[in-house]
């Protein structure tokens, strides 16, 4: 063939991967349609006289999902649109998530490190008038630590061991009518618990005392821990059990070596979720513990004060020194859950079973 002829050859067509490419919206374009539906939605508030962020907040959210499904039609079609239009409105409802927390945990900082210091975590409110400064909150952190740990050693042996029949052994009538009751108490509020052990209380003439409270609160802790631990043990694969059962290891030994460990991560957790859940409350404290303003550390005799309590106490005297220490109370108790998250994911890690060499 001549050069010339070459010369008249049609040119190949173009690769099959550039004729199915598409236009795309640029990588920096979420972002700027961020900044330009926070602008509108400060521009429309303005306008219309809104003072509420959380107004703006939600103008905002939504111009941001309809540019965004507007920008891509119009450059990448309505089926990219539609994919974007979903990532948008989960990257929302993430936003909308996390603010109210991120706010929550600001404020309590801010307000509660006014007065959070050595001195307000190694007193009491002994001999300190409510509405005046000074005082600490040594006697209800002590209650809080005696009342949730009687409430703990109580309720993680008898919702671990509940869950272990439900998952292993569990059949029948039985095992339903169990698994009714747990999910029924899980919604219980705290109140009901209070007044049922109150009940007992009055019938048996015993007396305001730390042990009264653990009491209701193990009633709030159980179903926790039962339905946690339930989850993970189901989690465990089963050829684990068969292989172990396989080699003439009993049922019982197998639980106790295998399952048990292998899920020992998500119980320590579900664990320290149901602490986290009694931690904070105040009403079966105020109906069997009555608070103190003193030191007590017994929990089985005379009342005895909390962190919820106290944090309800200081606040409902009013004064600005009371609002402080709510909230460095507050600061305090949102410390300690923190703490024992950290603990139990450290232990978690550490107890996990190995899966390599």
């Amino acid at each position: 063939m001549s050069h010339a002829a070459v010369q008249d050859v049609a040119p190949a067509p173009a690769a099959p991967h550039q004729s199915l490419a598409s236009k795309r919206l640029p990588r920096w374009a979420p972002t700027g349609i961020a900044v330009v539906a926070i602008a509108l939605s400060i521009g429309i508030g303005s306008a219309a006289g809104w003072h509420s962020k959380v107004q703006w907040g939600l103008i905002a959210a939504l111009l941001f999902v309809v540019i965004t499904y507007a920008a891509s039609t119009a450059v990448e079609g309505k089926r990219q649109a539609k994919d974007r239009i979903a990532t948008s409105l989960v990257w929302v409802c993430f936003i909308l998530a996390v603010v109210p927390l991120a706010s929550l945990v600001w404020e309590t900082v801010s307000r509660g490190t006014k007065v959070l210091d050595v001195n307000f975590l190694t007193h009491s409110m002994a001999g300190i008038a409510s509405f005046g400064p000074g005082g600490g909150v040594y006697h209800a952190l002590i209650g809080t630590l005696e009342q949730v740990g009687i409430a703990t050693l109580i309720s993680v042996p008898i919702g671990l061991l509940t869950a272990v029949y439900l998952v292993e052994y569990g059949k029948g009538a039985l095992a339903r009518a169990v698994t009714f009751f747990v999910d029924v108490m899980t919604g219980i509020p705290s109140i009901v618990a209070g007044l049922f052990i109150l009940t007992i209380v009055l019938m048996a003439g015993l007396k305001p005392a730390g042990y009264l409270g653990s009491l209701a609160l193990t009633i709030l802790m159980i179903p926790v821990v039962v339905r946690s631990t339930e989850e993970m043990l189901k989690l465990v694969p089963n050829e684990l059990r068969e292989a172990s059962l396989a080699l003439g290891i009993p049922k019982w030994r197998t639980i106790i070596k295998v399952v048990i460990p292998t899920a020992i991560g998500g119980i320590t957790t579900g664990v320290m979720l149901a602490i986290a859940r009694i931690a904070g409350e105040t009403a079966p404290i105020m109906l069997l513990v009555f608070g103190s303003q003193m030191i007590n550390s017994n929990p089985f005799k005379d009342p005895q004060s909390s962190l919820p309590f106290y944090i309800w106490d200081q606040y409902r005297v009013g004064s600005e020194a009371s609002y402080d220490r709510a909230w460095a109370a507050a600061l305090v108790l949102i410390a300690f859950v923190m703490i024992l998250n950290l603990v139990a994911r450290g232990i978690a890690r550490w107890k996990a079973p190995k899966t390599g060499r």
